[in-house]
């Protein structure tokens, strides 16, 4: 076997920070897991083997080495520690819920519907794409369950329409549909409070550190400056940067018209599909609130990812999915064990007090700058530190304390305008990266979306939403508090 360049980088970056010594303030244990972390980062990005592979071979290394636990029995439960959290297999239901929707037909026939009213126009495609996530994220708190479970099974049907497949031909339709939908559901987690899961453990947090509460009507007027036009863009600047070759195609939209009226009738399984998707987001809008009780399902609480379960194991009594369409999702198990490992080391930098200390050497230098300088800084440190994170949960309940405490002790700063900041930024920042957020490797799996190209235009879009953050949405929250 040949090793190339790219297996020799993400050694060679280990090796190289392996050998340095420990910066002042971090044990070695402390460095040297950091150095396996960023050696898997390089290895996702380059991709000397399959993500899942990279993800699972640091993953071990870490482990062996016992970093974290130095018994190794406790070593190995943290490193199975992943494989049950809850999002990760809200995103596999995710995938298998994309199954049913292309076995049952339900998947095309929308899409049919979709492009016969708007295929005429992939511009206007984009905006149907967003207006879709709009609609959705006010009560629906997971943008997994949204953009993974509802858009995503949809939006994947669209470009074989146009036979644009993964590889290719993926530009042709493809890498547009499938960045307009992750980008826009980043927006929509921040408009709303209820439209991601993490932004009320992080208000309580700040409620608790800083003793900042807003409301849900708040929290909206607090974004919309920003949010709204970035609606507007996101379609518009996923045209222009993913560049899709379809452009005009008046002759798509009496094609699919004539496609639908082929399929005839909705079938058997696509009606209980449309049920099964309808109870689904049922459960996700209310299950979540403690004051309505489920005495069928002997609960008055469902998680996001029961949901999930409960769904696909009606899929599979009614016969819309076999067991074995599951087992042969293959890219849903790469993602498994991308994301789970990724997910375990993410958490791991956080458990050795690495996150820590590097929030705290950043703001050293903070006490002497000007307020609004000091907090822009301190923003940009939550907000670009996601790199470290593929939860956006554990990243709030690792750095904004933090944030928070330092930018409070700084003479100046108004609190209330940091937290507010630092809170909108949890939705945009999952655009960064194939792992900052739910629905981020579901997109990035769909093979659409090139490896190195996910990560520029998550750069791209990243440094928009930052700066809109910094340049509308602070001097509005000065203008509004």
């Amino acid at each position: 076997m040949t090793i190339g360049w790219k297996s020799i980088v993400p050694i060679a970056l280990w090796l190289v920070l392996y050998l340095l010594p420990a910066p002042a303030g971090l044990a070695m244990n402390q460095w040297h897991y950091f150095a396996i972390f960023a050696a898997v980062i390089a290895g996702l990005v380059l991709e000397p083997l399959p993500p899942g592979a990279v993800g699972l071979t640091g993953l071990t290394a870490a482990g062996i080495a016992g970093y974290l636990e130095p018994d190794p029995d406790k070593s190995l439960r943290w490193m199975l520690s992943g494989f049950s959290e809850s999002t990760i297999w809200l995103i596999v239901g995710a995938f298998v819920f994309s199954i049913g929707y292309r076995k049952s037909g339900l998947g095309q026939r929308i899409a049919l519907m979709l492009v016969r009213r708007l295929g005429g126009n992939t511009l206007g495609l984009g905006y149907a794409i967003t207006l879709s996530d709009l609609v959705l994220a006010p009560a629906t708190p997971s943008n997994t369950a949204r953009s993974g479970g509802i858009i995503y099974p949809v939006v994947s049907i669209i470009p074989r329409i146009y036979g644009s497949e993964p590889g290719p031909t993926a530009r042709r339709i493809g890498t547009y549909v499938m960045w307009t939908a992750f980008a826009a559901t980043a927006v929509t987690s921040s408009l709303f409070f209820t439209g991601l899961a993490p932004n009320a453990a992080a208000l309580a947090i700040a409620k608790k550190t800083v003793n900042v509460d807003v409301s849900w009507v708040q929290w909206f007027t607090g974004f919309a400056a920003l949010g709204i036009p970035l609606l507007l863009l996101v379609p518009l600047l996923s045209y222009l940067t993913c560049r899709p070759e379809v452009k005009n195609s008046p002759e798509i939209s009496a094609w699919a018209a004539g496609e639908l009226k082929k399929m005839g009738p909705v079938s058997r399984n696509e009606a209980i599909m449309t049920g099964l998707i309808a109870i689904a987001m049922f459960l996700w809008i209310t299950g979540s609130n403690p004051s309505i009780s489920f005495p069928l399902l002997g609960s008055n609480y469902m998680n996001a990812t029961t949901v999930v379960f409960l769904v696909i194991s009606l899929m599979l009594v009614t016969g819309v999915v076999s067991f074995g369409d599951i087992v042969a999702e293959k890219a849903a198990w790469e993602v498994f064990f991308y994301f789970t490992s990724l997910l375990t080391l993410a958490s791991g930098l956080n458990s050795i007090g690495f996150v820590k200390w590097v929030a705290t050497e950043y703001a050293k230098p903070l006490a002497g700058l000007p307020p609004t300088s000091a907090m822009m800084l301190l923003v940009a440190l939550f907000f670009w530190i996601h790199y470290f994170f593929s939860s956006l949960t554990s990243h709030a309940a690792a750095v904004l304390p933090v944030v928070l405490v330092i930018g409070s002790g700084i003479p100046g700063v108004h609190v209330p305008t940091l937290t507010l900041l630092c809170l909108y930024s949890l939705g945009l920042m999952g655009v960064i990266s194939p792992y900052a957020t739910g629905p981020a490797p579901i997109y990035y799996g769909s093979g659409y979306i090139g490896k190195g190209e996910f990560w520029l235009l998550g750069l791209i879009f990243g440094l928009v939403y930052f700066i809109g953050l910094l340049a509308v949405v602070l001097p509005w929250l000065r203008l509004i508090q």
